[in-house]
């Protein structure tokens, strides 16, 4: 669950500074940039999600 906070962390203040950049620069770059932060972000906990449903369900059996 650390791994998933601290992924969490860095991708909120990843996103939050490419949206800065962009609102003073107006370079469509930074949304970019914000956007594929989240995405990987969201593929990086989802798949910790399932490697622990996977885990528990490998410690139940």
């Amino acid at each position: 669950m650390l791994i998933l906070r601290v992924v969490a962390l860095l991708a909120a203040l990843g996103i939050t500074v490419g949206v800065v950049s962009w609102i003073f620069t107006r370079d469509r770059r930074y949304l970019q940039i914000s956007w594929r932060i989240g995405q990987a972000a969201l593929a990086i906990a989802l798949l910790l999600m399932v490697l622990m449903v996977g885990e528990r369900l490998l410690l139940s059996v």
